[in-house]
């Protein structure tokens, strides 16, 4: 729907952009303008600004701008018109109707969705009544409380092929009313009365971004066929373009809650309930360009977290097909698996649940390994031919990409592994297969259980958390590996900047193998030493000033994270500090430790707490080892 930007002008002036903001940003007035902490990222520095006499604000730490129409949609994950709608109703505009259509439209729309809203009703007041007692009891074997249960309104449809209709009728909606809204079918006999789409099944509501009600999932008690159903198309619904539990999401992205996809109705909301509370679930069909689209309104790199089934593998694949051909700067896909036999649900009842949920969610992979997995895993590249077959296949899946720069990007990492891969294949000797990507690795791969050439025939996709070690990959020469070392050194610090009191005298005194990032390195450190309370966004913000901003992309970039876990900003400062500890023995080592200095990779798996013990007896030994030569410790 377009506005008369008479209209629009008008909204605006009525509307007090800094009242507005205020509500969501705790505003300093200076001058003309006012500032405060940037709501659209973390900070603990004020860079975000309101210009109320201009109508606009601006963020010179992430570079958000707008005016108060896209404050409202950015923040609320509205539409421009629901946006519109919202700050009209504030300032008592009513919002013009561009034609008579349009507003039949409305006025149809809206009946529907006050015949959902009354269906809804329905459906919780009978969970309660005895005839929903068989609903009740399976809700309740879920773990399931009051308070769940009415958050979440659900609810149980009697196994009576007329109980809905004749409840809505008494409250006299019209019969052709509940066709169209998908709660009655018509069947093609024309002498067969309509009945209810959901019988015997517990009901599971399914709202818009604004909270209404615009369909219905439903399970079934028994063993009948199909266990779920969910409502048709309707002119209030499409089932590719929501999410289960997307009003929930969307509140909680606002306190930074990461956006977790799931498969079923019942993941979502146990993991809710174990405070997860941006968990949503794609309506059962594969995730959409669509729902990606809606995914990313709320985060830049929603986290897919699907079973560890082989299904479950295919849902990744898909997933990352589809969204290739969207992906644009900033804007990407994280992806886990659960262990196999696992969902959120059946993970969240056991007593270490929570822990090991947001294990799987720390190791997530990036999406560019999955995309090298996809073409890469299980791969002979023991002949010209096999290795040139692979290079346009992978040539192929980068053109998909529709941004240049992405696109760009992608060659420019996927050029780099195809070297090492082929690479570490001729040191090899020839005639291996290729393991799941990466920037190094140990071992022989002896691709047993993955690949083609199996009993099967068929393709399948090698499947391990972000950092660990990679099969099928020889190491990187002594340089390459010195690079990815002084970019973990670098990106730790720049994410953990608490550490500068610990390791800055070290680092100090340490020299990167590459020009550019020993450029950077001091960079760092100068800004710390000057202002040790800078936070990570303020530190970027002042490189990208200075002109380091291609080396800061290049250290804090995805390919270098998925290689060391303890690097990333949401670990414990204990961990980063004990992963910066390791890989700084490691870099400063002499060349006989070539071995100790490569276990990086592994430290970065983040395995289980046995593995990380082992790891750190190690640090110790190294450090121990090393202090009359290097100074490591004070």
């Amino acid at each position: 729907m377009s506005f008369p930007q008479s209209f629009l002008d008008d909204l605006r002036a009525r509307v007090g952009l800094a009242d507005i903001v205020g509500t969501s940003v705790k505003l300093i007035k200076r001058g003309r303008e006012y500032s405060g902490l940037c709501p659209f990222h973390s900070e603990k520095s004020p860079s975000f600004t309101v210009n109320e006499q201009k109508g606009f604000y601006h963020c010179f730490g992430c570079g958000a701008h707008g005016d108060v129409i896209s404050f409202v949609m950015n923040t609320r994950g509205l539409t421009f018109v629901e946006a519109v709608e919202v700050l009209a109703n504030q300032v008592g505009m009513d919002v013009p109707k561009p034609s008579r259509e349009a507003q039949e439209r409305e006025k149809k729309a809206k009946t529907l969705y006050e015949v959902m809203e009354a269906a809804c009703a329905f459906y919780e007041r009978v969970l309660h009544m005895p005839e929903g007692r068989e609903g009740l009891d399976y809700f309740r074997r879920r773990g399931l409380d009051d308070k769940t249960i009415s958050e979440f309104r659900l609810g149980f449809a009697p196994d009576n092929r007329g109980a809905l209709k004749a409840a809505l009728k008494r409250e006299e909606f019209d019969e052709a009313l509940m066709i169209e809204a998908g709660l009655l079918i018509e069947p093609e006999d024309q002498g067969r009365q309509t009945y209810d789409r959901f019988r015997g099944r517990v009901m599971f509501p399914i709202l818009d971004r604004r909270g209404r009600v615009v369909a219905f999932g439903g399970r079934v008690m028994g063993d009948t066929k199909p266990k779920y159903l969910n409502s048709p198309d309707t002119p209030l619904f499409h089932k590719g373009q929501l999410l289960y539990g997307l009003p929930q999401a969307r509140e909680a992205s606002q306190q930074d809650a990461p956006i977790i996809v799931t498969e079923g109705y019942m993941d979502v909301i146990a993991l809710h309930r174990a405070g997860f509370r941006g968990a949503v679930a794609p309506l059962g069909t594969a995730v959409t360009e669509e729902q990606i689209g809606e995914l990313w309104k709320m985060t830049n790199e929603p986290i897919l977290c699907l079973d560890g089934d082989a299904a479950g593998k295919r849902a990744a694949v898909r997933a990352a097909e589809r969204a290739l051909p969207i992906l644009r700067p900033g804007k990407s896909l994280l992806f886990s698996i659960l262990p196999e036999g696992e969902d959120p649900d059946s993970l969240m009842a056991t007593p270490n649940g929570f822990a090991s949920f947001r294990k799987i969610l720390d190791t997530a992979v990036p999406m560019a390994e999955l995309v090298w997995r996809m073409d890469v895993s299980g791969r002979p590249i023991d002949t010209p031919e096999r290795r040139a077959a692979l290079e346009a296949d992978i040539q192929k899946r980068i053109s998909a990409i529709g941004d240049d720069a992405v696109r760009s990007q992608y060659q420019s990492m996927f050029r780099d592994r195809v070297w090492q891969l082929f690479r570490g294949d001729r040191t090899r000797g020839g005639g291996q297969r290729s393991g799941s990507g990466g920037l190094g690795g140990t071992g022989n791969y002896q691709n047993k259980k993955f690949g083609r050439g199996g009993k099967s025939g068929k393709k399948d996709y090698f499947w391990e958390p972000a950092g660990k070690a990679v099969p099928g990959m020889s190491r990187p020469p002594m340089q390459k590996r010195r690079g990815v070392q002084d970019c973990i050194l670098l990106v730790t610090l720049i994410n953990h900047p608490h550490l500068h009191e610990d390791v800055g005298e070290r680092l100090g005194i340490y020299t990167c193998a590459d020009s550019e990032l020993d450029n950077l390195r001091r960079a760092v450190l100068k800004l710390l030493d000057g202002d040790p309370g800078l936070d990570s966004d303020a530190i970027k913000a002042h490189l990208e000033r200075d002109g380091l901003s291609e080396t800061v992309l290049r250290v804090v970039g995805a390919d270098i994270l998925a290689h060391a876990a303890f690097a990333r900003p949401e670990t414990p400062l204990e961990r980063a500090r004990a992963g910066w500890e390791q890989v700084f023995s490691m870099a400063v080592s002499s060349l006989e430790d070539e071995e100790a200095k490569y276990a990086v990779r592994q430290l970065a798996a983040d395995i289980s707490d046995e593995e990380w013990e082992r790891f750190s007896h190690r640090r110790d030994d190294l450090a121990r080892r090393r202090e009359k030569v290097f100074k490591l410790d004070d």
